[in-house]
């Protein structure tokens, strides 16, 4: 079950016994639990039928107390237990879940991690309520969350915005949010997003960044490219070594991959970059200016460049000395 449906049956008041979120992404965990917390009973409800449990400081027997207790003035009683995989005497709970109260909503956040399927806590969870595994959203799908994100929040988005969006924050879901969140806010009656916002409510330049430093090296520009590097060396958040070669890495990587396809039209290339037409256009410069032997060097420069940048084969150089380094070997094929 999604997160998606598990807002969609609460909305209707079709509520499981137990709930159980789990899984490497807290992001959609964080979501779930703050609807249940906020959401599920009325303001006047909470006094009486609201209770949460942190795992290091929860006692086994507090906890299932609390989840036999009785809504008072209400249908039902929401229980919370935060950060459970933190919690001594989780296996414990085994008691309760095997027959819970209907007139509970017992809900567990277990983060990192999942529980092992073959001990008995599970298997009654499953039976009795409803497991709900947060996995971590693939890299090659991130572009595509972001803009079903925003969707969802009743604005569309450029695809360059959206491909800024992911090289500067990565797969931080959280963080992602939280900066839509306050573009949204600070839109007022506009509904589409582009490269100005993200600058203007951000802080990412629409001309000094990744994507913009991508495009140089497509196109051989040595001269724009070394205009965003200064950039970056004089702002050191805009994008630090740590950022920008995973984000090159990614770009060239799936280039270099193109090569593997017996077609390499524009329209095969399309489903490789998630669709984004700006990204196929940097691709297909890649391919036009370096060929198969180019791009084969820029990976291996890459992974040089980042065991450099983590100090490995070098003495301390700036990372900004680094990337220019890397950037002119990149363009001038040296």
């Amino acid at each position: 079950m999604s997160a998606d449906k598990i807002f969609n049956a609460w909305k209707k008041k079709d509520f499981k016994p137990i709930y159980l979120l789990e899984g490497e992404e807290d992001y959609f965990i964080d979501e779930i639990m703050n609807y249940a917390e906020h959401k599920i009973l009325s303001e006047s409800e909470m006094s009486f039928n609201l209770t949460i449990f942190y795992g290091k400081d929860a006692e086994w027997t507090n906890v299932i107390n609390s989840c036999k207790r009785y809504p008072m003035f209400a249908e039902r009683q929401v229980v919370l237990l935060k950060e459970a995989q933190l919690m001594n005497s989780f296996n414990m709970l085994e008691s309760y879940v095997e027959s819970p109260l209907s007139s509970t909503i017992f809900i567990i956040a277990y983060k990192g991690k999942k529980i092992d399927k073959r001990t008995k806590l599970y298997k009654f969870i499953g039976k009795n309520g409803e497991i709900f595994n947060s996995a971590k959203v693939p890299e090659w799908k991130m572009e595509e969350w972001i803009s079903n994100f925003v969707k969802s929040k009743g604005f569309v988005i450029s695809s360059k915005s959206v491909t800024l969006l992911h090289q500067h924050i990565g797969d931080d879901l959280s963080r992602i949010s939280s900066e839509i969140d306050k573009i949204s806010i600070n839109l007022k009656d506009k509904k589409s997003i582009d490269e100005n916002d993200i600058e203007k409510f951000i802080g990412i330049s629409k001309e000094y960044n990744i994507f913009e430093l991508q495009n140089a090296i497509s196109n051989k520009n040595l001269s724009v490219a070394m205009q965003i590097l200064n950039y970056f060396e004089h702002n050191h958040k805009a994008a630090p070594i740590q950022m920008a070669l995973p984000a090159l890495y990614s770009f060239f990587s799936k280039v270099y991959a193109a090569y593997g396809m017996s077609d390499k039209s524009e329209s095969a290339l399309k489903s490789l970059f998630y669709n984004n037409f700006s990204v196929v256009k940097q691709a297909q410069a890649t391919m036009r200016n370096y060929g198969y032997p180019g791009v084969e060097k820029i990976m291996l420069l890459l992974n040089h460049y980042n065991l450099k940048g983590v100090g490995i084969g070098d003495s301390g150089t700036e990372s900004a000395l680094l990337m220019k380094e890397m950037t002119v070997k990149m363009i001038l094929a040296i």
